[in-house]
This record gives structure tokens, C-alpha cells and sequence, in this order.
């Protein structure tokens, strides 16, 4: 039986950085995080074995004189304000693609208030990454997750669309279409897909066909796990989305001649490689 791990699948740079930067600040001793540094439960749980200790933004703004490290995801401009007025020292990990988001979500905010615009910004509603796009602009964007939230936008006024950098390109060209299909030239679009992920799907497909079973691996609070999952499945019925080495079951796998091992952005390579140890040892 072939098993292979797919090459193009694992940590993106930015949360290659971010866990590199706590291990480095670890060694200096106690450490904060907000929120999971990744969407990995395997990756979180080795990095507390380690001291580092997940708080969420009500903890973090009771916080005093300590060392908090801000995760790839980026964080609202209130943090960093909390941080300065409580001594925290802030360890800052955000990935710089969402930094330059940030920055030009806030310079077209402060241009289209004046036209009593709003910003639109397509992905996840509560997702970390869009919680700090959204604070770029006061509170004041609107997310839309479907094409159902389209009816909420007001097209009397300018409108300025960005992205998620984790989201499909395919859902936001089809989103960014149907706006523009509505505001006209009211509407300008900029497209802040993070290519890292836009350019796995099609490797993703590729992957998939060579094949007989792909064992998919990520967190269960992975929203870019679940989307590449779902293009896997689209390609292969014989898909299974698992967590761990724990989550295989031998029905998975009757038959096959090849397996292909994929996981999310998220997706540490030593879990993939456990996976891995285990098929080639039967």
C-alpha cells in the first residue's frame, strides 16, 4: 500500500511564525495567548504542555504586567490600547498578509465614512481573523457570509468589499459578482484572498484524483479545514476527515492501494506523519 503525504498541505508561514514564536518566548517563561493559537486541538494541547496558557479577550483585559502573545489571526485595534494601558508586553504574531489587510480595511474606512459608506467584509462572523478587520473600522463593517446577507447592504451608498484571506477565491468572486451586480459602480472590490490558500484547491483536486482514499486531517475548529475538506470530497467520495491517527478506522481503507494524507492550513506535519507511521506499519 502507497501512502503520501501531501506536500502542499500544513502550517501556512504565518502560523508557522506564530508557534515559533512562542516556543522562542516560552523559554523566557510564563506566556498568554488569545484565543487558540491555531485550529488544531493536537497543537494547542503540546504547546500548553509547554506553559503556554489560552485566555480569551475578557481575561486578557483583566490582565496586568505579563506577556501575551497575539496569534496569527491578527488582532482589533482595542487590544493593543489594552495592552499598553495594563504594562502587557505584547508578543506580536499576526500574520503580516492580515497586518496589511488591517491597514487597508482602515485607510478605506476612513475614506468612505465621509461618503456615509460602509465596508463589506466577506467570511466568517466571530472567526478571530474577521473580529480584528471588523474592529479596523470601529465595529462598523458589515460581514457577509452568504449570498442571503446581501439583502442587509444598503446600495444607496458606497460600498468597499473585502475578504476573509482564508476564504475561497470561488465564493468570493461569486459574492463579490452578485454585489457589484447590485450596487453598480457604487461598488469597488478588492480582492484579499491570501493566495497561499486559493492556489491549494487546485493542487487539493490533483491530490485527490491520484488516490483510492484521502485521510483529511484538521481541528474541528478549522473553517479552512472544513472548505478543503469539502473540495476533497467533491473529487473523491472516499474522503474521511479525521483529527488524529486515533480517529482511523480499518473500513476507511479496505481496498485501497494508495492513500493520500491532506491536512488544513492548521494542520501540524507531525500529526500527518504519525498518520502516516500507522498506515505503513500495517
Amino acid at each position: 500500500m502507497r501512502v503520501e503525504i501531501d506536500e502542499n498541505s500544513g502550517f501556512c508561514t504565518g502560523v508557522v511564525n506564530a508557534i515559533r514564536k512562542a516556543e522562542e518566548e516560552l523559554s523566557r517563561g510564563e506566556l498568554y495567548c488569545i484565543g487558540d493559537i491555531v485550529h488544531n486541538s493536537r497543537e494547542v494541547e503540546r504547546l500548553q504542555r509547554k506553559g503556554l496558557k489560552t485566555i480569551d479577550h475578557g481575561k486578557f483585559a483583566l490582565l496586568k504586567n505579563c506577556r501575551v502573545l497575539f496569534r496569527a489571526h491578527g488582532e482589533p485595534p482595542l487590544s493593543y490600547k489594552q495592552a499598553e494601558e495594563n504594562g502587557i508586553e505584547v508578543i506580536d504574531a499576526s500574520c503580516p498578509v492580515v497586518l496589511n489587510l488591517q491597514k487597508r480595511i482602515r485607510e478605506a474606512y476612513e475614506q468612505v465614512k465621509r461618503e456615509q459608506g460602509k465596508i463589506v467584509i466577506y467570511g466568517k462572523r466571530g472567526h478571530a481573523e474577521v473580529i480584528g478587520l471588523v474592529g479596523q473600522t470601529n465595529g462598523e463593517a458589515v460581514v457577509v457570509e452568504n449570498e442571503a446577507d446581501i439583502e442587509q447592504l444598503n446600495f444607496s451608498h458606497p460600498i468597499v468589499l473585502f475578504s476573509q484571506t482564508t476564504k475561497s477565491l470561488e465564493g468570493f468572486q461569486n459574492i463579490s459578482a452578485l454585489i457589484k451586480e447590485r450596487g453598480g459602480a457604487g461598488v469597488i472590490v478588492h480582492d484579499t484572498i491570501c493566495r497561499k490558500v486559493a492556489n491549494r484547491i487546485p493542487q487539493l483536486r490533483n491530490f485527490a484524483k491520484i488516490h483510492d482514499v484521502i485521510i483529511f486531517v484538521c481541528g474541528e475548529k478549522s473553517s479552512n479545514g472544513r472548505q478543503l475538506f469539502a473540495i476533497c470530497r467533491e473529487e473523491n467520495k472516499r474522503t474521511y476527515l479525521v483529527q488524529s491517527v486515533e480517529n482511523i478506522r480499518p473500513e476507511m481503507l479496505e481496498g485501497a492501494e494508495s492513500i493520500g494524507i491532506s491536512g488544513a492550513t492548521s494542520t501540524p506535519a507531525w500529526v500527518m506523519e504519525e498518520i502516516k507511521k500507522k498506515l505503513t506499519e500495517q
